[in-house]
Parts: C-alpha cells; structure tokens; sequence
C-alpha cells in the first residue's frame, strides 16, 4: 500500500540534517511503502517556548527539506502563539509563501484552550493552512499548562469550526481522546504516539469513520515498521486501511502525489 507519513521530524535536536542522513531517511522510508512524509520541525530544539528567532531557524530548517526534496517532504510551519498575533501571523505569512508549507504545527507552549489559539486560527484561515496539535492525556502527563489533553484540543476545534485540525498521538490520547473528537467533522486524529494497543485503530474508524484518521509514525521517535503494522493488523477492510495510511492525508493536504 502506498503511505503518507503525516508526523515525521526527520530533524530532531540537529540530527538528521546532513543530505546523507537525508538520504537514508528517504530510502528507508520508500522501503517500507512510505512515498511522502509531513516534516513538523525540530520543535524541541529551544525547549517549550522558542522566540521568534528560534522558531525562523527551524522553520528554515524545515523549508530546506521541503525545498531539496518537493518530491518528499511537504512542511508544517512551528509556531508559538503565545508571542502573540502580529508574530504568529507574519511567521506563517512568511513560510506559507514558500514552496512546500500546507500546515501549522504547535508543540506545548501552551494548552490548546488558551485564548491566544484565536491568533493560529485566524492564521489557518488566512493562509489555507491545516493545524496539527500535540495533544495527549493530561491523566497520564499531569502539565496541563502546557501540555494539551484531548479535551482541550477538542474545545480548539469546536470554537473554530472552519479550521482544518488533527489531534496528534491516538495512542496518548486513547479511547477518551476519540470520543473527545467524534462530534467535530474538522477534528482528525493522527495514528502516532506510544506502542500500538489493541482495538484502539478500529475503535477509532468506528466512531470517527474512515475518514478522519490519518497515519502518522512520530519518527524518529517511532519506528515505521511497527507504527505501520498497526495499521496493517487492524480488523479493517483493505479499502480503509489504504484511506488511513494514504488517502485521508492526500485529501486533507490536497497532495498531488505521482
């Protein structure tokens, strides 16, 4: 089956980012049916909060890959809301008009429910942007300042209906985190996070439908070969294991893939 990976850092604290790293990256992907990968950045690399500097240097790090390697990459931009809406709007202006950029991508700078997620919103929307939010637990990781529980990403999404969104980490957000989402058609949920649990892939397609699940590995956190598999030994049909693994990231981007 043809893959799209939607969460990849394939930079991760400075490693990865040599063309020979590049390059076995793109060829152990391509091994395993994975044709095109999101990058979201080295989001951790200045810790939870970067300034505007920081968060320029890893977007460009980002649109270097996009750039290199259209064929493979497509970038997310980073961002921290926190420094308010004039920077959050220039640096997303600033990346959505290079080649490659299709997303935002937010870490935990702050919860999703902090109101200065009005200023990622407006720039969804301004620039066609889709939003990926880290989101896990808060039950199992007790920093709900920062860290954003599946409710929280939920209420995002509900105050902001017209905004693309995917939860990231199905895995960290669990059973609770599907039922969180299953009343918001703008709200996906991405595949990543932790070692598979059984049932978890299937009850998801069951209470969000088959399209509103997209893979994602987290790699190099995460390695394919078992993030795949968890797709791939679900109880689905094939037809919808193609839309989790493929399809619903190609429509949801609007990617052109040969």
């Amino acid at each position: 089956m043809r893959i799209i990976d939607v969460h990849t850092h394939p930079v991760l604290f400075k490693q990865g980012r040599k063309p020979a790293e590049v390059r076995r990256l793109i060829a152990h992907g391509r091994r395993l049916g994975i044709v095109h990968m999101i990058a979201l950045g080295d989001v951790l690399l200045y810790g939870a909060q970067p300034n505007a500097a920081q968060l320029r240097a890893i977007n460009d790090e980002n649109a270097r890959l996009a750039r290199e390697h259209p064929d493979y990459f497509t970038a997310f931009v980073y961002l921290n809301p926190l420094l308010g809406e004039r920077a959050t709007m220039a640096e997303a202006e600033r990346c959505a008009a290079q080649p490659g950029f299709r997303g935002i991508k937010l870490e935990i700078a702050n919860n999703a429910a902090h109101p200065c997620m009005r200023h990622v919103a407006k720039a969804a929307r301004a620039f066609n942007l889709v939003v990926l939010q880290h989101s896990w637990s808060t039950t199992n990781i007790k920093d709900r300042k920062h860290q954003s529980d599946p409710a929280d990403t939920a209420l995002f999404a509900r105050r902001h209906p017209d905004v693309r969104i995917i939860m990231a980490h199905l895995t960290g957000i669990g059973f609770r985190g599907v039922l969180e989402a299953k009343a918001l058609p703008n709200l996906h949920v991405d595949t990543s996070g932790g070692y598979p649990e059984e049932g978890l892939i299937e009850y998801a397609v069951e209470h969000l439908g088959p399209d509103r699940v997209l893979y994602g590995s987290d790699l190099p956190i995460r390695e394919n070969s078992v993030t795949i598999g968890r797709i791939l030994g679900a109880d689905l049909p094939a037809a919808v294991k193609q839309k989790l693994l493929y399809g619903n990231t190609a429509r949801l981007l609007n990617l052109k893939l040969n």
